[in-house]
């Protein structure tokens, strides 16, 4: 026997165990719909090669237009029944197709790499199916109408894990996100989710084991709070990237207090704190300490109005005894430095140099 190019039109055509007619059809456009007719031209209608009924494909055959193809069964003239289909740009699915659309169970590949495995309905991506990316991200779950819907595990390449339900393509609902590679390694988010974002009652355990409990509100720009940590301190303002972040009010279990500014965790820009036994910082801070100009006032009624290094007065300044006694001038590392010293009347009463009292 001669070999045979094209196995399956050889199958068709050669076989004496088929019943069915066999031949070439060609799909015309109509103001009705589509049709079939036994005449027609490649260049301008899809081709057909393969068993007919009532002039129509039914059975297998192979279709093809401007490099278009489909191989496999058919029923009153529609793809139906197990079947390849390839584009001319590359896609292609492999599959279940019910009345001309994939339906039922297939694999669907693009050309930059996307692949899904899994079921269909009514030509899209419909049940329990697996979707993978060319850079590596990947989706285990339910679909319907094209998009992850239900429920779901996606996985990005960098290891960041979200197990929850889906709706419309996106995060919403309960569910658990674990960051993978990056600052938040190994930080967990359980909760409500909308539209992607984090969205209701969550809490947020830290790789160190700390843990935020409280309602999320994440948009496009920002995501605002309100907490309670576990060690009874409570939060409410900004958040970013697993840490107070932006404006704030931090209120502490012991009855202490600041609001004000936070970066990547702690009291940043201008803030107040006011501490339990009745002191308070009014001015500017640096990644927790004050830094900057600020006014510290005692419980006492003494105070210090000045420049701030590290926590520490340092710069100049003027510090008022409660009695209305002041040292005014150059502070180095919370001890005077080059000093004038006034009585409540506003006279001299002595001075510092260089740290030295006169």
């Amino acid at each position: 026997m001669r070999n045979c190019l094209f196995p399956l039109s050889c199958l068709i055509f050669s076989s004496a165990l088929f019943a069915q007619q066999t031949g070439i059809l060609f799909q015309w456009e109509t103001s009705s719909g589509k049709i079939w007719k036994t005449f027609g031209e490649e260049a301008a209608q899809l081709k057909y090669e393969g068993e007919i009924k009532n002039g129509e494909p039914e059975g297998l055959g192979v279709s093809s237009f401007h490099g278009t193809t489909f191989i496999g069964k058919w029923k009153e003239g529609k793809k139906h029944g197990q079947g390849t289909y390839t584009s001319s740009f590359g896609i292609r699915y492999t599959g279940e197709f019910k009345q001309g659309k994939r339906d039922g169970k297939g694999t669907l590949t693009t050309p930059d790499g996307e692949k899904y495995v899994g079921e269909f309905k009514d030509g899209k991506k419909d049940g329990q199916g697996i979707f993978t990316s060319p850079d590596g991200e990947k989706y285990v779950g339910e679909f319907r109408q094209d998009k992850f819907h239900g429920q779901g595990t996606y996985t990005w390449s960098d290891g960041t894990q979200y197990i929850g339900v889906f709706k419309k393509g996106l995060q919403s609902g309960q569910g658990t996100l674990t960051y993978g590679k990056g600052k938040l390694e190994g930080d967990r988010y359980e909760g409500e989710f909308k539209e992607g974002r984090k969205h209701g009652q969550g809490i947020y355990i830290s790789s160190d084991g700390r843990k935020y409990t409280g309602e999320w509100i994440e948009s496009k720009n920002d995501v605002q709070v309100k907490l309670i940590l576990d060690d009874g301190d409570e939060y409410s303002g900004g958040w970013k990237e697993g840490k107070l972040h932006g404006q704030g009010i931090y209120s502490f279990s012991d009855g202490g207090m600041y609001e004000g500014g936070f970066k990547d965790g702690k009291r940043h820009g201008q803030g107040t704190n006011t501490w339990p036994d009745g002191n308070k910082y009014v001015g500017e801070w640096k990644y927790g300490k004050s830094h900057g100009h600020g006014v510290f006032s005692w419980a006492d009624g003494e105070s210090y109005s000045g420049e701030w290094k590290d926590g520490k007065y340092d710069g100049y300044g003027t510090y008022t005894l409660a009695d209305g006694r002041k040292g005014v001038g150059e502070f180095r590392n919370d001890k005077p430095w080059n000093i004038t010293n006034y009585d409540s009347f506003g006279h001299v009463t002595g001075s510092w140099v260089e740290g030295e009292k006169q």
